[in-house]
């Protein structure tokens, strides 16, 4: 099988699929709320607190790791389901181990977040 072509099309039209994908994220996951809630409430305070450059990039590492695992976990969690739509138990201990995932990375995130905005308070 030969690798389809480049073109900027399909290019365009893979932003779209992705862009499709965040926007179910966000319509339908719960934490995906709380995510961006606080997403907002970090760029806020970064702006208001005058945050430097250099200590923008750990607040936007933070940021991106929680909303790259709970896209993940979406996805992960939904394609449990097409596979195992019956309860199996290690179908959903794999869904709260991707779940914690997450929760590790929030976690994370706000000891990141409060170490790179403490100074400016």
């Amino acid at each position: 099988m030969t690798p389809a072509r480049f073109t900027i099309a399909a290019r365009l039209k893979s932003f779209r699929y992705a862009f499709t994908g965040i926007g179910f994220m966000l319509r339908t996951q719960h934490n995906a709320w709380i995510h961006l809630a606080a997403t907002a409430a970090v760029v806020a305070a970064g702006i208001g607190l005058k945050v430097r450059a250099e200590d923008w990039r750990w607040l936007i590492v933070a940021i991106v790791l929680v909303w790259v695992a709970e896209a993940m976990n979406t996805a992960f969690e939904h394609l449990c389901d097409v596979v195992s739509p019956d309860f199996h138990v290690l179908v959903q201990r794999s869904k709260d181990v991707a779940a914690g995932a997450v929760l590790i990375c929030a976690v994370g995130a706000i000891a990141l977040g409060a170490l790179t905005l403490a100074p400016y308070l």
